[in-house]
């Protein structure tokens, strides 16, 4: 709904502040000496150190997704996803996939980034793993849980707490972060992180954000600044932080949520708005 005459000037300015200082945000965390920009790269061989992951982990993920998904998330489907975490990494062209001892055959990807594994008795016999040709710290991976037929710009807060579930069963967190204090129990008991009320778990928005709300019935909130960013915005040594954070480039995307707060249900909707909205 378009905004109400005479408030439109308001409600824009306050975006373009928003824009203006994560834009500055940015621009502080990832200048670069003059002269030093990188040039563009695409891997088309193998890459060395890749950042590969556990094949038989990325299953037991499977399998709890398809634990879980009657009581959370009963309509929707399970995806594994590519992110960068470079500027100059090409997330668009890789090759993936499944390798074993005594095999390797490619996986597909979609348009969007994202794939599904097959399930593969001689892949979990031989401790296969799931291989893109990219080297480590370059990349990273999520889950990507989805009930269809949402609204535009909407996920669904049950999906996006098994995505946490489902991501940490899988393995698929790159690496911690000093962003990111308390994460040990991630390793130890990732299902009493996911349920924590102020998991620090990260989320990743398809476009750069604005703003999130949360809205169940007649009660709506919207997330504090410093759920969004990374928590930019509490972090005076972000510049040096980000190396050690799978956001690294992506930090405009990032959200997080109040996964183990049960007073919203799992059909909360989750609202995203984001910077190049028209309104």
């Amino acid at each position: 709904m378009p905004p109400r005459p005479g408030l439109e000037p308001l409600w824009l300015s306050a975006r373009v502040a928003m824009q203006c200082l994560l834009l500055a945000a940015c621009a502080a965390v990832f200048a670069q000496p003059k002269g030093a920009a990188l040039p563009p790269v695409t891997v088309t061989a193998p890459a060395t150190d890749p950042v590969e992951k556990s094949y038989r982990r990325m299953v037991r993920g499977m399998d709890l997704f398809d634990r879980l998904r009657p009581a959370m998330a009963p309509n929707a489907t399970l995806r594994f996803k590519l992110l960068p975490r470079r500027h100059n990494t090409d997330i668009d062209h890789i090759l993936l996939e499944i390798v074993g001892s005594s095999f390797a055959y490619p996986v597909d990807i979609n348009p969007d980034r994202t794939f599904t594994l097959p399930r593969d008795a001689k892949a979990l016999r031989e401790d296969a793993v799931v291989s893109p040709n990219r080297k480590k710290m370059t990349m990273t991976w999520r889950t990507d849980i989805r009930t269809p037929g949402l609204p535009p710009n909407t996920r669904r807060l049950g999906d996006l707490r098994l995505e946490c579930l489902v991501g940490l069963e899988s393995g698929l967190v790159s690496n911690t972060s000093v962003l990111l204090q308390g994460l040990t129990s991630l390793f130890s008991d990732p299902r009493a992180y996911c349920e924590k009320k102020d998991t620090q778990y990260l989320f990743f928005a398809d476009r750069p954000l604005f703003g999130v709300n949360l809205v169940a019935g007649t009660r709506r909130e919207t997330l504090p600044i410093d759920k969004l960013y990374a928590a930019a915005s509490d972090d005076p040594d972000l510049k040096n932080d980000l190396p050690f954070c799978d956001c690294e480039v992506l930090v405009d995307r990032t959200y997080f949520l109040p996964l183990g707060d049960r007073s919203w249900p799992d059909d909360t909707r989750v609202e995203f708005e984001y910077m190049d909205d028209a309104g």
